[in-house]
C-alpha cells in the first residue's frame, strides 16, 4: 500500500502458507497497519467472536474441527438473520503433494455443518450483530 492510496475503511484477513513458517494469517486494518494471528474475526460482532475463538480454538486441531469451530462461531453471533449456506462460503487452504490448494466445500456440505450447529450450540443474543468473518490459521488435515 503506497501513500495516500490505502483502502481506508477496509479491513482484510490474508492466509498463506510458506515453507519457512507454514500457515499464516494476518489482518490488515484500515489505517494500513497489518497483524499476525492463530485465530481471528472481523466485523461487527468480533469482540463476541474473539471471546469464543479464545477459548475453543486449540493450535493442534484438524482441519474438519477448524471448520467446525468457525462455524459455531458464525452461528452463534449471527443474530440479525438465520445462517444459510447462501450466507457463508468456506474455504481451505491446504498442502497437497508439497503444493498448496484452496478447496471450496461444496453448498451441501456447508448445509450440514450448519445443521450441527444448530442441534450442538445455543445462541449468543445480541440484536444488533450484523456478523463477522473468522478464520483460523494452523488448522493442518491430520
Amino acid at each position: 500500500m503506497y501513500g495516500g492510496r490505502r483502502p481506508f475503511g477496509v479491513s482484510m484477513l490474508f492466509v498463506g502458507w510458506d515453507k519457512h513458517y507454514g500457515y499464516q494469517l494476518y489482518q490488515n486494518d484500515p489505517s494500513g497497519n497489518f497483524l499476525g494471528w492463530k485465530a481471528t474475526c472481523i466485523g461487527s460482532n468480533s469482540s463476541a467472536a474473539s471471546s469464543i475463538l479464545e477459548s475453543d480454538y486449540s493450535p493442534e486441531c484438524t482441519a474438519e474441527e477448524a471448520v467446525k469451530l468457525c462455524v459455531k462461531v458464525l452461528y452463534k453471533i449471527m443474530t440479525m438473520s438465520k445462517l444459510t449456506s447462501d450466507k457463508v462460503e468456506i474455504g481451505l487452504l491446504q498442502r497437497v503433494e508439497d503444493k498448496t490448494h484452496i478447496k471450496i466445500c461444496p453448498q451441501s456440505e456447508v448445509d450440514a455443518l450448519i445443521k450441527h450447529a444448530e442441534a450442538t450450540y445455543p445462541r449468543v443474543s445480541d440484536s444488533s450483530s450484523k456478523g463477522s468473518e473468522a478464520t483460523l490459521r494452523g488448522a493442518e488435515k491430520k
